[in-house]
């Protein structure tokens, strides 16, 4: 499978690709606005919410 190359996940936006959307960003492994979502206690908490609803709805849904 020469050429194919992965597109990193969006850990913010569910489900959504990363679109470099922070200046200087390689992707969500360098991206200021996912380091201080997962540092922030409310704010991962707030995510961590997030993803259980997500995840509950695809199970639902499937």
């Amino acid at each position: 499978m020469a050429g194919r190359t992965a597109t990193p996940k969006c850990p913010i936006r569910e489900g959504d690709p990363c679109t470099l959307c922070v200046p200087g960003a390689t992707g969500p492994q360098d991206c200021g606005l996912v380091y201080l979502v997962r540092n922030d206690p409310d704010l991962a908490e707030l995510m961590a919410e997030q993803h259980r609803k997500a995840v509950a709805a695809r199970r639902k849904a499937g």
